[in-house]
């Protein structure tokens, strides 16, 4: 596979963790059975199924703490954030305290992209703030350097 068609595979992946994890919190079912169902009835041809599910799995199993990490940097109960982009800080958070591998800048660019596809207007604003904040903590040594 071309190095070209990678991100959008990773991309692909993520809009469609980001609907499962949506799914998953206003249903309130497992992720084993919101990731089967994804699988069976979404095309996966261009997304990265590897992706989709460190994302819906890490997601679920950490929400507690990544909901504690994102909660210290908003300026509103987390309860008060639209469902989207509640969902798509959590991906974020977990991205950037799990997935070092991904540049933040990466995974703040691709969750500002998925705000503005499936969230509220300008909401995609808030995240990107939000998620600097989240950089800065979890990832200071990458964001320090990117600066210099």
């Amino acid at each position: 596979m071309s190095e070209k068609k990678r991100p959008d595979r990773r991309r692909a992946a993520r809009g469609l963790a980001l609907q499962a994890l949506y799914q998953l919190h206003m249903n309130d079912d497992s992720a084993t059975d919101v990731e089967a169902q994804f699988l069976a009835e979404q095309d996966f041809k261009n997304a990265d199924k590897r992706l989709f599910s460190a994302l819906l799995r890490g997601v679920a199993k950490q929400v507690d703490a990544l909901d504690d990490m994102v909660a210290v940097h908003l300026d509103r109960d987390l309860g008060e954030l639209d469902p989207i982009e509640r969902t798509i800080l959590r991906m974020g958070a977990f991205e950037l305290s799990d997935s070092v591998a991904v540049p933040y800048r990466v995974v703040i660019n691709e969750c500002v992209e998925l705000g503005k596809v499936f969230g509220a207007t300008d909401g995609h604003k808030y995240v990107n703030g939000i998620l600097d904040k989240l950089a800065a903590q979890h990832r200071e040594i990458e964001v320090t350097a990117h600066k210099s």
